[in-house]
């Protein structure tokens, strides 16, 4: 654990990518390969699941240090995490643990499921007796579930290609599904990450079924106007319209079906029609595709107005995400959502890695494998120019899609967001957007833990009457009265916490300070006194939020110093968004 805390304070003490990666590399030399089998494990994304309240864990550390709560929740205003403010009021251990990441894990954290309350919280006690500041403050974050780093996958992957002179794509490959909790890491899988394999030998697959990299696409900003000169001409590129689904893998090996995720989850059971309409595929078969609710044609709709070639369409995302939270599936969901899968690039043919080969070959190799199944192909888009394509753009929310999806033709299907194999842009709608006010307050995490940057936002319930209607709400908002049931009121319907600059945010964190109403443990209540501009990619009906609506992707775009509150937008304005979608 001293190993893995030192790494973790190194990686979170810098902004600068050498300096991360010249940590990895320092622990990956020095850690044994358990303990690194479950480092590479948390720091590329696996998370460790709860076993105790991070408010449970405020108060045993309080009875610990033997200080008041009052004290605590002082310190930890000033601190901004929870678990650096527990590692600070401790005691100081006496002397500290050598016991490795692994043994703590395996050992000591996963044995705590099932244990009694009291149990787990005396065990708990004790570890903190034998460790330093920065042991206490992973372990707690640990057993919280909340551990969170500032290191990507690919940064992790960088790492570990740079300790061992293996390529940093077949680390990718070898890394895909590692983070997925069903699979305990270990030091036999993190040898298999390392392995060296001769020159000119075919790697192994760690894993029959195991999928390729996600290739991502980066964001495509400006005019059409200015695409020609920075694109190149429309012929050179394969365009598609962009679906609003869950990006996938199906692989097709052994006889066997496997469905992936983009965040390497296996998710072979959620979509059962999925491996039957993948069954009758050729063995060593990979696709890249698009996880939709697909629905059947209309009345008097034999084709989607999209394609011709596309047979009924897709469902807002908001049905596809009742699959997703089920552990069960019943016959009924299984009607009111059923799953296709709309595939537009092949990786793998008769057990071939098609990967270096050209986007316009793999889609004329991809044709001509789906030319006799029932496995839906995205399809191509034709245009006379980028401005042509641009008017088509202005109908994606009208025909449920996102935009369009560019790859140019002449390129390979890379590794995650890079530029090295080829290039994709997503050319994706302007978000939707209101003006809302900004109500509650939370303290952002790591370099941020200590300025307020996680907001709740609010509109009106109807168009206030006056400016001074709205201002008798506010007064009543500051004096803590509760609204009165049919009056004039403001509605929480979103959170964001990204989109402003770290000086916008010091501005808004020093606001909210000045005019804090009430704080809610790490939550603080505020005069309502911004109006931001919040963009959002879809919106859908909820039942499970007070205002009725549920926003997609929320993100603050700017703020809106020029905006009365009284003139921020209603539950109306959402309403007719609905509409838009």
């Amino acid at each position: 654990m001293k190993q893995f805390s030192q790494l973790f304070t190194e990686l979170d003490a810098t902004t600068s990518t050498n300096a991360k990666v010249d940590a990895l590399q320092r622990y990956f030399a020095a850690a044994s390969p358990a303990d690194a089998a479950w480092a590479v494990y948390f720091l590329a994304g696996g998370k460790p699941r709860q076993v105790m309240n991070m408010g449970i864990l405020a108060q045993l550390a309080c009875e610990e240090a033997g200080i008041e709560p009052w004290l605590f929740d002082e310190c930890y205003q000033a601190v901004g995490d929870l678990a650096e403010t527990i590692a600070h009021v401790l005691p100081r251990a006496s002397e500290t643990s050598n016991v490795g990441l692994a043994s703590w894990v395996e050992d000591r954290l996963l044995p705590l499921r099932g244990l009694p309350p009291e149990e787990i919280a005396e065990r708990v006690r004790a570890w903190w007796r034998e460790l330093d500041d920065q042991g206490r403050f992973l372990l707690t974050k640990l057993v919280g579930g909340g551990f969170r780093v500032g290191v990507s996958k690919l940064l992790v992957q960088r790492a570990l290609a740079a300790h061992t002179g293996i390529d940093a794509k077949r680390i990718a490959q070898r890394m895909m599904g590692y983070t997925d909790g069903k699979v305990m890491p270990s030091a036999e899988r993190y040898a298999a990450l390392v392995v060296q394999v001769e020159e000119g030998a075919e790697a192994e697959r760690v894993d029959e079924g195991q999928p390729y990299p996600f290739f991502l696409a980066h964001q495509l900003d400006g005019t059409a106007e200015a695409f020609a000169p920075r694109l190149g001409p429309i012929a050179d590129w394969q365009v598609e319209w962009k679906f609003d689904g869950i990006r996938g893998q199906v692989v097709k090996r052994g006889g066997r079906v496997w469905v992936w995720s983009r965040g390497e989850e296996l998710v072979t059971e959620r979509f059962p029609e999925i491996v039957a309409l993948a069954q009758p595929l050729p063995d060593g078969t990979v696709l890249d595709g698009e996880i939709l609710v697909w629905c059947e044609p209309g009345e008097g709709e034999e084709t989607h107005p999209l394609h011709p070639a596309l047979r009924g369409r897709p469902a807002p995302f908001a049905l596809l995400q009742q699959r997703i939270g089920r552990k069960t599936l019943g016959r009924k969901i299984l009607a009111d959502a059923p799953v296709t899968f709309l595939a537009y690039d092949l990786l793998e043919l008769e057990g071939r890695d098609l990967r270096a080969v050209t986007q316009r070959e793999r889609r004329e190799r991809l044709e001509a494998l789906l030319a006799e199944s029932r496995i839906q192909l995205s399809p191509v888009e034709t245009a006379s120019s980028w401005l042509d394509l641009a008017r088509r753009r202005e109908r994606s929310r009208e025909l449920g899609v996102e935009g369009f999806m560019l790859k140019r033709l002449d390129a390979a299907y890379g590794t995650g967001r890079t530029k090295a194999d080829g290039l994709w842009w997503k050319w994706k709608i302007d978000p939707m957007s209101v003006d809302c006010v900004l109500i509650y307050a939370q303290a952002g995490h790591g370099r941020r833990a200590s300025v307020y940057t996680d907001y709740t936002f609010a509109v009106w319930n109807r168009r206030p009457g006056s400016k001074a209607e709205a201002d008798a709400v506010l007064e009543a908002i500051a004096g803590k009265e509760p609204p009165v049931p049919g009056a004039l009121q403001l509605v929480p319907f979103a959170k964001a916490y990204s989109g402003l600059t770290d000086e916008e945010f010091r501005q808004v964190d020093a606001l909210i300070r000045r005019t804090t109403i009430e704080k809610f443990g790490p939550v603080r209540s505020v005069r309502p006194s911004l109006v931001f501009e919040l963009g959002f990619e879809g919106i859908n009906r909820s039942s499970r939020h007070r205002s009725g609506i549920a926003v997609r992707f929320p993100r603050m775009l700017r703020i809106r110093h020029d905006k009365p509150l009284h003139e921020a937008d209603t539950l109306a304005e959402l309403e007719q968004l609905l509409g838009e979608r």
